[in-house]
């Protein structure tokens, strides 16, 4: 099925409309999910969220929901399933949104779908001679996303969050363990000038 057909895709608030000019025209701050914010396998990475002064409160639309997807609209064309820990996020324009509601389809799945190397192929073709790839919701909107049943799509969704659990633990290793051998290295240099 086509993913217009099976989602509602919209895109992100247009910042340079509702940013405050002057410190006196803030009247909200948000945290803004910026290109930085993502990897390419579809995960927020640690990098901190940039702060947005608007001039305005800004309607609940602009900000992630639980389930929406955010897509990429530039290459490499990234998809994020939002979880319970990243909703409440403002999203640019850069992005669009994809509310999954048709019933047969999980939303963590076509989330992997859309970043498939099968979807990411089928984007780059769609592009035009245009210097910075990028996609848009109409393009999006004629994605076929294939339909299978809802146990393997949640069999694909288990492992996948096995997946990010897996590697989130693995950065968090190699980080203390860069803690580590600063420290002993450190410890190892100050003992040697003692030592002298």
């Amino acid at each position: 099925m086509k993913l217009g057909e099976i989602a509602q895709i919209k895109t992100g608030l247009v910042l340079s409309r509702k940013k405050a000019k002057m410190d006196f025209d803030v009247r909200a701050k948000y945290e803004l999910i910026s290109l930085g914010n993502l990897d390419e396998e579809g995960l927020f990475n640690t990098k901190p969220f940039e702060l947005f002064e608007s001039n305005t409160v800004l309607d609940d639309r602009y900000f992630t929901k639980l389930k929406d997807i955010i897509f990429r609209f530039t290459y490499p064309y990234t998809a994020v399933h939002i979880s319970k820990s990243n909703v409440g996020l403002l999203i640019p324009s850069s992005f669009g949104v994809i509310q999954v509601h048709h019933p047969n389809f999980l939303s963590e799945y076509v989330a992997w779908y859309l970043n498939s190397k099968f979807i990411k192929h089928e984007l780059e073709k769609a592009q035009s001679g245009s210097m910075i790839a990028s996609t848009n919701k109409n393009i999006l909107q004629n994605l076929e996303i294939k339909e299978i049943p809802l146990e393997k799509q949640q069999k694909i969704t288990d492992l996948l969050q096995l997946y990010q659990k897996e590697k989130l633990l693995h950065e968090q290793l190699v980080k203390e363990k860069g803690k580590l051998v600063q420290a002993v290295t450190t410890q190892l240099l100050i003992n040697e000038e003692e030592q002298k």
